[in-house]
């Protein structure tokens, strides 16, 4: 054989290597993608049921959020409306309540100065108490 040939045959042997390599690899990649998209696909499957139940469950959220501000603005009218209320019984009865009050404090403190009026002592008139109730209880067992 020539050196030609020889190149020649070791160039087809290296071409042949190259494409056997290649081949492996391609079937490789074949295989990876066939499993990605399996993948996917399960993803896929998976993923639209779930997101439909997260939108729907957003969606409630989103209508108990809003009956919680409905209720929240309900609160806050009635507690103005006690406010207001508070402040109005407060304004029509305070004043006069408190009047009364002096009143009755100093109609009270009038009778209690007449009342207070200096009294002479009485005189009471001594007695003798007999004997045997002089000592008290503990002269008693002593007779």
């Amino acid at each position: 054989m020539s050196g030609g040939e020889v190149a020649g045959l070791l160039v087809a042997v290296f071409w042949a290597i190259l494409v056997s390599f290649l081949a492996v690899v391609l079937v490789r990649l074949a295989q990876t993608l066939k499993a990605a998209t399996k993948l996917v696909t399960g993803v896929t499957e998976q993923a639209v049921p779930l997101l439909g139940e997260a939108s729907a469950t957003v969606r409630s959220a989103q209508d108990q959020l809003a009956r919680v501000d409905s209720i929240a603005s309900d609160v806050q009218e009635v507690t103005a409306n006690a406010s207001a209320l508070s402040s109005t019984v407060s304004t029509a009865f305070g004043g006069p309540l408190v009047k009364v009050a002096a009143f009755g404090y100093g109609v009270r403190r009038a009778l209690g100065r007449r009342n207070t009026t200096p009294r002479r002592p009485a005189v009471v008139v001594s007695r003798t108490v007999p004997q045997a109730r002089r000592g008290g209880w503990r002269s008693r067992g002593k007779d």
